[in-house]
């Protein structure tokens, strides 16, 4: 199967800046481009994106839309050479979608299921002191990464609470959590019982994502929507938004970051300890 493209993402631009005087400038920015997913030589879906990594994004697109449970089922998965094209082989047929819902947010995001459906409550015991999702959250962008390089896209991460596990990009920041999905299983690494962290608003398409992960938290930089807050209640899932080096907004069951009395679905904050 093929690997992520580390060099891809971002192309070349010239800009002025204005601040005292005009000033002439040239580096990079972000690429987005359509990528089309092939399932068994038939269009499944096409996804505006960033594109790197773009096996990882529709391995986990098909892993979250409930096509895929494993690699096992993965016969090949090939990037064309133009990175325009991802073709996914599997051991099975699939059934056409019989709807598509178009998502809200950057990159066209697409789903084939109703976010709305309901889904069993996790139960994972993952506890956490609130301070440990701000260094996390932190780790996201790094020097070197697309974002130290251009600025304008969006990251997720994937973590036990000490570590970062594995760490994506993209235009899109729903992009961002088919692509971590992909990654870890590509990796092989397990998703259930971590840490969901993003970059972008948490709307509730990428909620049902992180309850299909067994992700017991989710934290971002960014608000969450009113339906993600209320499933997250539904779901047993600790929502965390805003989240800032003195505070954060933990919307839904908090005692998994050390509240003491009845959880609640209502905004608290919670300052970070000295």
């Amino acid at each position: 199967m093929d690997g992520p493209s580390p060099n891809a993402g971002a192309v070349g631009a010239e800009w002025y800046e204005v601040r005292r005087n005009w000033e002439a400038h040239r580096g990079e920015i972000i690429q987005e481009a359509l990528v089309g997913i092939y399932v068994n030589g038939r269009e499944l879906a096409t996804i505006m994106c960033t594109p790197q990594e773009q096996v990882a994004l529709a391995l986990g697109f098909l892993k979250n839309e409930g096509r895929i449970e494993g690699l096992r089922e993965v016969v090949v998965a090939h990037l064309s050479q133009d990175g325009c094209c991802v073709d996914v082989w599997l051991t099975h047929s699939i059934a056409p979608p019989k709807r598509v819902i178009l998502t809200t947010g950057c990159g066209g995001g697409v789903t084939f299921d109703d976010p709305r459906d309901a889904l069993a409550p996790l139960t994972h015991r993952l506890r956490l002191e609130p301070g440990r999702l701000v260094d996390l959250l932190g780790r996201l962008h790094f020097p070197g990464s697309l974002h130290g390089r251009t600025r304008g896209v969006h990251a997720a991460g994937l973590s036990d609470g000490e570590t970062l596990l594995a760490r994506v990009e993209d235009v899109g920041r729903h992009n961002t959590i088919d692509k971590l999905v992909g990654r870890c299983l590509l990796d092989d690494i397990s998703t259930q019982g971590r840490i969901l962290l993003a970059t972008g608003r948490v709307s509730s398409e990428m909620l049902r994502k992180a309850a299909l992960m067994g992700c017991p938290i989710v934290a971002s930089r960014n608000s969450p929507t009113s339906m993600s807050i209320a499933m997250a209640a539904a779901w047993n899932i600790t929502l965390v938004g805003y989240v800032r080096r003195e505070s954060m907004r933990v919307y839904t069951h908090p005692e998994r970051l050390g509240f003491v009395g009845e959880p609640t679905s209502v905004s608290i904050e919670a300052r970070r300890d000295a």
